[in-house]
């Protein structure tokens, strides 16, 4: 089927191409004319291959129009080996396969608001939700192609510093996510090249198995995460009397006597009186006291 499709394509009738000499396609009074819907692909050789040879035609020619081109009928016949009837058909066939919308467009230019025919033109056939997505205004832009990643582009480039390490597509696909585990771990682009080329046999049997073995038995071990900080040990002092406590009862680095503060007594509980604690000193003091030796007696 896409065989036929592409056959049929490349049978389409000769649109002639513009060139200087041409005269340039007839523009449509401004503010009518062909409209290029938005979210437009890079154009590529089988945009229109699954259209009919005529349809295909018609479409290649009206795509490279720019925008405000007059795109009617009779403007088309003057340029396009087709009668106006075949052309009306062939539009009509482009409409039904989601290439072209007819309709009117409210525009303001000039100090006024008026309505404008115009028809909508797509490179890339579209259904009827994104048609009446396109005209709300509500389209989301095309997604993009997805990049390659960093770990593919070295791979696929191997190839120009090693040509024996030549990769297909699909080895380097398989490779990747080896590549990519030398990144998270710190590698460089040179590392590893040195790393897949040095000293490389003669002849390379099988590049991607070659690859596959250096990147597993050359990979850089994980990094080392720095050991986590204890708990720091610290204790404070009174900075006039030196004497240690907690943070929260040295408040400015003195403890409460140096800052002249009333020790508080517990509530409910019994304070010894001052002269029983002078009494009891007394008496460590007098047992502490040498005793005079007796006479008479050996020591």
């Amino acid at each position: 089927m896409a065989d036929s499709q592409l056959s049929a394509a490349s049978c389409a009738p000769h649109v002639p191409p513009h060139s200087p000499h041409t005269p340039p396609h007839p523009m449509a009074n401004p503010g009518y004319g062909k409209r290029s819907a938005s979210g437009q692909r890079p154009r590529a050789a089988d945009d229109f291959a699954h259209l009919p040879p005529r349809e295909a035609a018609v479409a290649a020619y009206v795509d490279r129009l720019p925008d405000g081109a007059d795109i009617s009928v009779k403007t088309l016949a003057k340029v396009l080996p087709y009668g106006q009837c075949a052309l009306r058909t062939a539009l009509n066939n482009l409409q039904r396969a989601g290439h072209l919308r007819r309709g009117s467009e409210h525009v303001i230019g000039s100090g006024s608001a008026r309505w404008v025919t115009r028809t909508f033109f797509s490179r890339t056939p579209r259904d009827d939700d994104w048609w009446a997505a396109f005209t709300r205004g509500d389209v989301p832009p095309e997604q993009r192609r997805p990049t390659r990643s960093r770990a593919f582009v070295l791979l696929a480039a191997l190839g120009r510093t090693a040509p024996a390490l030549s990769l297909s597509s699909t080895d380097c696909a398989a490779l990747e996510p080896y590549v990519t585990v030398w990144f998270d771990r710190g590698a460089t682009e040179v590392q590893l090249l040195h790393a897949l080329t040095d000293g490389l046999p003669v002849p390379v049997h099988h590049a991607a198995a070659l690859v596959h073995s250096r990147l597993t038995t050359k990979m850089p071990p994980e990094p080392v995460a720095p050991p986590t900080p204890s708990a720091a040990l610290r204790v404070l002092e009174c900075a006039k009397c030196g004497t240690p406590g907690r943070a929260e009862t040295l408040p400015g680095g003195e403890c409460g006597p140096c800052r002249g503060a009333q020790t508080s007594v517990p509530a409910g509980s019994r304070g010894i009186p001052a002269a029983r604690v002078r009494g009891r000193m007394a008496e460590v003091r007098a047992a502490m006291a040498p005793r005079p030796k007796r006479q008479g007696v050996i020591t």
